[in-house]
């Protein structure tokens, strides 16, 4: 049985699909709920729905231009960073206005100019100001959504998210409804998993973290850590501010992100804590050529005069210089809303080392923004478990309305459904992953690795647990697997292990397990012999 990419499936969605089937059977009889139903069914066939939170200026609508690689969000000030906004794939660039009640009005997109024909630095601008509904009289706006042609989109839905600690309480209110399990609102979870930014870490953030991962158990009459988006990954934003926008920026806020990881993945709230850098990242998916010559035209000067001009934002983009600048003060000022002083510095030091034309330069400054290192944590714990996170999705909805229409024959499904929540081998791996990283485990740094490795925590797919090359014949494959089932379950029934050491080896042993359940021998019955006709 295999749901995704790994290979170690266990007939999770087959299994909700048929869970959701009998709950219709059972209650098709009300409409409301079969609805509901409908919409369990259809998640488990669209992309990953992966919603990014945080606090107010926390950089949102930039990270989610730099991860899709186009500038579709807009990242000024304005009324549509006030909403909720869905971004999906499309066949061409649209934006809708949705009300509470479903009327929707199309709006109107404006692109801002920069200096010398460049596209502004602040992108789109959604216009809200004249629309025009499909209905007889005005509403209030509930969300926006924005379809637009994307590769990314085409596998991920993204959710973008007002900040939580808005002046306005309505607006922190739109982003708690969206997240947090067990309020008001539709009963399957929008988010299979969260993107969670932070500038800082305090009690607002912890706050949020905690209400996003649990909720009143009596919501699902599930256990509390299972009643939020199962996937949850922080992201230090904005990272290069942390180093006053030094050179060196990214490595104060590497350990800034180490210190928010320690603090957060020991409790479980977060997979992972990534530092970014989102300005750059964007930037640097973006760059134009004529960014590039001004950059190279900026590396000729003198370094001293260079560094005196890049004090700060306003006195590198002044037109009176006390040193002339070979960059006009329009362009200068577009380089820092584009790049910031840390880009920019960044920009010209490669230059100065070697780097040449704009694609290179461009592949450069992603690689240390920290957007590579994010993609490939969101690749290991969001793309290649997709099936696992929208199945938690659809069985947290599914308890929520079994629970909430009782009376029926579908109440006979409820115990599966938490069982499944509560024991489903996928996602006890994703929820030790969420501790490995602390210093919890009294094993071996090798020994750490490979649990890591071995519950998917570099990747899914068996040769990658298993650290082998991924020519490795199934013989040798299907060896390692059984030589990690003997090992891990040794482990676990050490004399001196801890109930949660030994918990975590039970859980690489059975990971283990289920890659010896897909590593199985090919067919080796022969083909029938072909009888000639008449013997």
């Amino acid at each position: 049985m295999r749901d995704d990419a790994s290979g170690v499936g266990y007939g999770l969605v087959p299994e909700t699909r048929g869970l959701v089937a009998a709950a219709r059977r059972a209650l098709g009889e009300r409409p409301r709920v079969r609805g509901q139903l409908d919409e369990c069914a259809r998640r488990l066939d669209e992309p990953l729905r992966v919603a990014l939170a945080g606090q107010l200026k926390a950089g949102k609508s930039t990270l989610l231009n730099a991860l899709v690689g186009q500038d579709i969000a807009p990242t000024d000030a304005t009324e549509c960073t006030r909403l909720v906004t869905w971004y999906r794939n499309g066949t061409a660039p649209r934006v809708t206005a949705f009300s509470l009640d479903g009327a929707r009005a199309d709006v109107v997109v404006r692109r801002g100019r920069g200096a010398e024909g460049l596209p502004g630095a602040h992108g789109l601008t959604f216009d809200l100001s004249a629309l025009r509904w499909n209905a007889p009289a005005p509403r209030e706006v509930d969300h926006l959504a924005v379809e637009w042609p994307s590769a990314e989109l085409a596998q991920t839905t993204i959710i973008d998210t007002p900040g939580i600690s808005s002046l306005s309480r309505e607006v922190s209110a739109r982003t708690s409804r969206l997240l947090t399990p067990g309020g008001p609102g539709p009963a399957l979870p929008p988010a299979d998993a969260v993107l969670y930014l932070l500038r800082r870490l305090d009690a607002a953030d912890v706050d949020f973290l905690e209400r996003i991962g649990a909720g009143p158990s009596a919501s699902t009459g599930a256990p509390q850590s299972f009643s939020g988006p199962l996937g949850v990954v922080g992201v230090v934003s904005r990272a290069d501010e942390i180093g006053a926008g030094r050179i060196d920026a990214l490595h104060s806020a590497r350990d800034v992100a180490a210190r928010f990881a320690t603090e957060l993945e020991r409790t479980g709230l977060c997979q992972s804590v990534i530092p970014v850098a989102g300005l750059l990242a964007f930037a640097a998916a973006t760059l134009r050529q004529r960014e590039y010559d001004a950059f190279e035209a900026l590396a000729a000067i003198p370094v001293d005069e260079l560094t005196a001009a890049l004090l700060s934002a306003d006195r590198f983009a002044h037109p009176d210089l006390p040193l002339p600048l070979p960059v006009p003060a329009e362009l200068r000022a577009h380089l820092t809303a584009r790049f910031g002083l840390f880009g920019i510095r960044l920009a010209v030091t490669l230059i100065r080392l070697g780097v040449r034309g704009s694609q290179a330069l461009a592949a450069e400054l992603s690689s240390r923004s920290g957007l590579d290192e994010l993609r490939t944590v969101l690749d290991v714990q969001f793309a290649q478990r997709a099936d696992e996170l929208k199945a938690h999705s659809a069985l947290t909805a599914l308890a929520r309305i079994l629970t909430a229409n009782p009376g029926s024959a579908a109440d006979a499904l409820l115990p599966r459904v938490r069982t499944l929540l509560a024991d489903v081998h996928g996602f006890a791996e994703l929820r030790l992953l969420a501790h490995l990283r602390s210093d919890e485990l009294p094993l071996p740094p090798d020994d750490l690795a490979e649990l890591n490795r071995l519950i998917g925590g570099t990747g899914v797919a068996p040769t990658l647990r298993l650290g082998l090359s991924a020519h490795t014949d199934l013989a040798t494959q299907r060896d390692a697997a059984l030589a990690a089932v003997q090992k891990w379950r040794a482990r676990a029934r050490h004399p001196l292990a801890d109930q949660f050491t030994a918990s975590a080896c039970l859980t690489a042993a059975r990971s283990a397990e289920g890659l010896l359940d897909i590593l199985h021998e090919p067919p080796t019955t022969p083909f029938p012999a072909l009888r000639r006709p008449g013997r």
